[in-house]
């Protein structure tokens, strides 16, 4: 059979998965894709094939799949079953902290694992659960090379202006500094944007990656250069559950007041943002489906700083060639869309009305000064190049092969 590369997305409770053949000069054929969903309370894998048949449907009890681990194992039997037996030639993780320490993709190791724990603080909610499947495949089967893609790494040529906090030299030293996340998803319209949109791919464009974790990066070059996320991926815009940019007085106050630092980090991860403001519910369909004064404020509010980081991008990027929408509400939501770009009329964007209501490409008019877009993001795609990629690197040293 094919040599293939299996890719894992990890959350609290879900893992998102796909299966690429990998054809001449690289090329990538997805397989399958799909997803195992409510670890731990109701447990659901679905997977289709690239036809969109569905080729498994399936439910346990939460006792039957009660973590990530136990997800895995099952999840790998169904793959290998799926593969006839032959497990994937090279897996590839996101991960959503590098730290200071990796600005590229890494091939797992012991000592790899050992230095991603200690990034755990920094991304409490996200780093614990993509090292949960890397450490049970690597029990399950030790010899299957993994690969770990990281969020950061994609920021991480920031100029230093953009890279730091006004503190001490010495804490910036310690890794104190401004990261960026999102990443994988950047890189992607990154490297569609020559196809896409060619006429901009290369010059000063900013990406919204608008979706229950939101922010948005300046891209010149298709380089990253500013991002609106920063040492956490609290900071920035609000999002589902997370306030996004917050004076640090009110944690100090908080913590004044008696709230522990769990308590605490409950509140800034699980019952901030459009779900703190509304206090109705976390997503956006909800959101605009309801007639709660509240609902609108949460709307209005993300709507308003999302408008408010595009004109600061501007300013960072000395000017402003093109905007791009994507993630799971950028690329289907066009109220969302619409009232980011009446906001930015003084930019020079003009909506297409019918454009956007058909989740076009291409959502400007065509008196527009400035062009605006929606790319559907591909993170699995680009962890899965990733991954092939340093597979065959690391062939090609071992063969003696001289490694550019």
């Amino acid at each position: 059979m094919s040599e293939t590369v299996l890719v894992l997305n990890a959350g609290s409770s879900s893992i998102k998965f796909q299966v690429f053949a990998i054809g001449r000069e690289e090329e990538l054929d997805q397989r399958l894709r799909g997803q195992f969903e409510g670890i731990g309370t109701r447990p659901h894998l679905v997977a289709r094939d690239a036809r969109d048949t569905v080729l498994v449907d399936e439910v346990w009890s939460a006792g039957d799949v009660p973590d990530v681990p136990a997800a895995i194992e099952r999840l790998d039997a169904w793959v290998q079953g799926f593969r006839g037996g032959q497990p994937p030639s090279v897996i590839g993780h996101r991960v959503v902290h590098g730290g200071p320490t990796y600005d590229r993709p890494v091939q797992v190791t012991d000592e790899v694992i050992r230095e991603l724990r200690r990034f755990v603080p920094l991304a409490p909610l996200h780093q614990p659960n993509n090292l949960a499947p890397i450490e049970a495949i690597r029990g399950r089967r030790p010899g299957v090379l993994q690969m770990a893609c990281f969020d950061t790494a994609f920021h991480r040529g920031h100029g230093e202006l953009a890279d730091r906090f006004a503190i001490p030299e010495d804490l910036y030293l310690q890794g104190v500094r401004r990261y960026g996340f999102h990443g994988l998803s950047y890189e992607y319209i990154a490297q569609a944007l020559p196809t896409v949109a060619p006429s901009v791919a290369d010059g000063r464009v900013v990406v919204a990656h608008l979706g229950s974790g939101a922010s948005m990066c300046a891209l010149r070059h298709r380089r990253s250069v500013e991002s609106t996320m920063g040492f956490t991926a609290l900071d920035g815009l609000p999002m589902g559950t997370r306030p996004g940019q917050l004076d640090p007085g009110v944690v100090l106050y908080l913590h004044q007041r008696g709230m522990s630092t769990e308590a605490v980090q409950t509140l800034l991860y699980k019952d901030c943002g459009l779900k703190g403001l509304s206090g109705i519910s976390n997503d956006v369909r909800d959101l605009l489906a309801s007639g709660d004064r509240r609902a609108r404020l949460a709307i209005d509010y993300f709507v308003y700083r999302i408008a408010k980081e595009l004109g600061a991008f501007a300013a960072a990027l000395g000017g402003l060639d093109a905007l791009v929408f994507t993630a799971g509400i950028g690329e289907n939501s066009p109220a969302i869309r619409k009232a980011v770009l009446e906001r930015s009329t003084w930019l020079g964007f003009e909506v297409d009305e019918a454009a956007n209501e058909e989740n076009a490409t291409g959502i400007t008019a065509s008196a527009s000064k400035l062009p605006a877009f929606v790319i559907p993001t591909n993170e699995e795609l680009m962890i899965a190049r990733h991954a092939v990629r340093l597979m065959r690197v690391g062939q090609a040293s071992k063969a003696g092969t001289p490694v550019a």
